[in-house]
């Protein structure tokens, strides 16, 4: 079998893994750039741990082949592996102070003495934690555990780093302060980073490309902006923040733009891109890309090719930075609207419930994907009856 490019770091191959009768990831391909920071992101029971944990050796396939380098890994054991992993619960020896926690791996491949010493300082010095090398683990804060949790894994200086949801036990303020120090951490030291987490603005901040998982396969892969800006799928644009979504049939097809009808005849433009002449489609938008107006404002400025939609005001929220407006329109479709709130302007004031406005943005803000035909439902009871295996 033929192993990885040069410049892949990890290569999943068909991978397929089962519990019983659950198969918790489906027929899996992948491939992982050398030096990136990559983020496995889902919901409870996507398969999003499982894949990690056969990259690591924790579990092995059922079918399929693993890759790290250009070695094949499949079936060995996560110590032979070029791949060190840091836990969510950091799994630090609590008997040893944090020097010897470090050192660890450097004393069981029988390193010098003035070399661990070197390496150890070297990545106290790296995590920010250059003086914490006689404390024990139990002085420390939860970010502070973490921090050398990484230390220990990045000390071996392995090929490929996995990180299991290790922000999930911290306060919001101290995960955020975090998500930048592993970016940072990780843009240092250049080694491949696969981080696996539930929060889409914890893989959106951190990530140079994102694989969003569902039902043990991958719904789509891309840099976050192509996730948000462009989902191909109901589930992206849903799971990866908000989206406004319009029934709508597309009526002409354009070299660069389609019109898509809605069901009262307003007429939408978006890109052609990715449609494969699919008919029943869902017009989006994301909220912050709408400008709302009175409908009475009839001298407002606005682009010509502008997409269009009137509806009325059910409920303005001011939520500090941005109003939000919850607008329905003709049909009793419902969608939500972020408008900055800025000193210098008043475009806003006065929109209240129950007002009359129009809805105006971008063609090229919109996106299209194929009308869903699936059951949502089933599909999340599904995740949530399987979530402990995965």
């Amino acid at each position: 079998m033929v192993g990885s490019a040069p410049n892949t770091d990890v290569r999943l191959d068909r991978v397929t893994k089962r519990f019983g009768d659950f198969t918790a990831v489906d027929d899996l391909s992948l491939e992982i750039r050398q030096g990136e920071f990559f983020s496995l992101l889902g919901p409870s029971g996507c398969g999003k741990t499982t894949t990690l944990r056969m990259i690591g050796g924790f579990e092995q396939v059922t079918a399929g082949s693993v890759f790290i380098g250009e070695r094949e890994v499949t079936g060995l054991p996560a110590f032979r592996r070029d791949a060190n992993t840091v836990f969510q619960s950091y799994a630090l020896f609590p008997h040893l102070d944090v020097f010897e926690n470090v050192a660890f791996g450097l004393r069981r491949r029988k390193v010098s003495t003035d070399d661990i010493r070197q390496q150890v300082e070297g990545m106290l010095k790296l995590v920010e934690l250059p003086d914490y090398g006689r404390r024990k683990p139990s002085q420390l804060s939860g970010g502070q555990q973490q921090r050398i949790a990484l230390a220990r894994a990045l000390v071996n200086h392995p090929r490929v780093l996995l990180l299991d949801e290790p922000l999930g036990a911290l306060d919001l303020k101290l995960r955020k302060q975090m998500q930048v120090e592993l970016k940072r951490i990780q843009g240092e030291i250049g080694i491949t980073f696969i981080f696996v987490t539930h929060d889409q603005d914890e893989a959106m901040t951190m990530s140079d490309r994102i694989a969003v998982m569902r039902n043990g396969r991958i719904e789509q892969l891309g840099t976050p902006e192509q996730l948000y800006e462009t989902p191909r799928t109901e589930f992206v644009a849903g799971f990866l923040g908000v989206s406004n979504l319009l029934d709508a049939e597309v009526a002409v097809r354009g070299e660069r733009f389609i019109e898509a009808h809605l069901s009262d005849g307003t007429r939408l433009r978006a890109p052609a891109d990715g449609l494969d002449g699919t008919r029943l489609v869902r017009i989006g938008v994301r909220p912050e890309k709408l400008r709302v107006l009175p409908v009475t404002d009839a001298a407002e400025p606005h682009d010509s090719d502008s997409n269009l939609l009137e509806g009325t005001v059910l409920d303005a929220s001011y939520i500090g930075v941005s109003t939000q407006y919850l607008v329905e329109t003709a049909d009793g479709t419902r969608l939500t609207v972020y408008a900055q709130n800025l000193e210098t302007s008043g475009a806003n004031e006065g929109l209240a419930d129950g007002q009359r406005v129009r809805l105006a943005w971008k063609p090229q803000h919109t996106f299209v994907i194929a009308r869903n035909t699936g059951d949502e439902g089933d599909d999340q009871a599904k995740e949530d009856e399987t979530k402990d295996h995965a």
